[in-house]
């Protein structure tokens, strides 16, 4: 195993009080914390500024070792590190950053047995979501966490995400729905096939995906105004909702 990146599309799409759906290329990191230290080449930094970069302090925990914080981090839920756990996230792009969600995935040798999804909103919020993985099917795993943070002006913080991972060789898929009282009210989803942890991949992607992290925001801020037009309830973040906790 080694450090790659995963090129493919976000898809969401909300199902009430309003149908409303959207895709847009994306790709993701994904670094295999055994090999932390080989994060780098020459247009990739790991705890510096470069085309591409990785910050630990971007990420859960207060220590600036993010394999203490990783550490941290399971200790509070009664887990052991293993040999094989993948980070994946989006990296600083012109050392500016912004990760709606990034997923910690833990493997008992090949099988993913928990994933830790760490959310962060728009309001300085942030909170990291353990989830226990059961198998679907043969390829794919499933597990459920309930709703603790507020995300959207348009949806309520409570609800329950249901999560659905499959990590093929060359492939990945990340599935979130979120239900409220028993019913579907989102889809956020991304599907990306593996590149090579290159510079030649880091320049393409970054001709391909100029100033991803900028668009997140700014495509968030224009589907937002979207979903205002159809006159969807606000709702306001509690001071807990702009806290970055664990």
């Amino acid at each position: 195993m080694s450090h790659s990146f995963f090129e493919g599309t976000v898809y969401h799409k909300r199902y009430t009080p309003k149908v409303h759906e959207f895709t847009y290329p994306f790709y993701l990191l994904d670094i295999d914390l055994s090999l932390l230290d080989r994060l780098k080449n020459r247009l990739f930094s790991f705890e510096g500024v470069n085309l591409f970069s990785f910050r630990s302090k971007d990420h859960f925990g207060q220590s600036e070792d993010f394999m203490e914080n990783v550490e941290t981090l399971l200790q509070k839920f009664g887990l052991n590190s293993s040999e094989n756990m993948h980070f994946v996230t989006l990296p600083r792009v012109a050392n500016f950053v912004f990760n709606p969600i990034s997923v910690l995935i833990l493997f008992d040798k090949n099988v993913p047995t928990h994933l830790f999804a760490e959310v962060h909103n728009y309001n300085g919020g942030r909170v990291v979501y353990p989830v226990k993985l059961t198998e679907k099917d043969n390829r794919s795993y499933q597990g459920e966490v309930m709703k603790e943070m507020y995300v959207s002006p348009f949806l309520e913080t409570s609800g329950e995400y249901r999560f659905f991972l499959r990590y093929d060789e060359g492939k990945m898929s990340l599935k979130v729905d979120l239900y409220e009282a028993g019913e579907k009210k989102l889809t956020a989803s991304f599907n990306g096939s593996e590149r090579p942890f290159k510079s030649m991949t880091i320049a393409k992607l970054f001709v391909r995906h100029s100033f991803l992290t900028f668009w997140v925001v700014t495509r968030t801020l224009w589907q937002s105004f979207r979903l205002w037009r159809k006159g969807l309830t606000l709702y306001a973040p509690t001071k807990l909702d702009q806290m970055r906790r664990y």
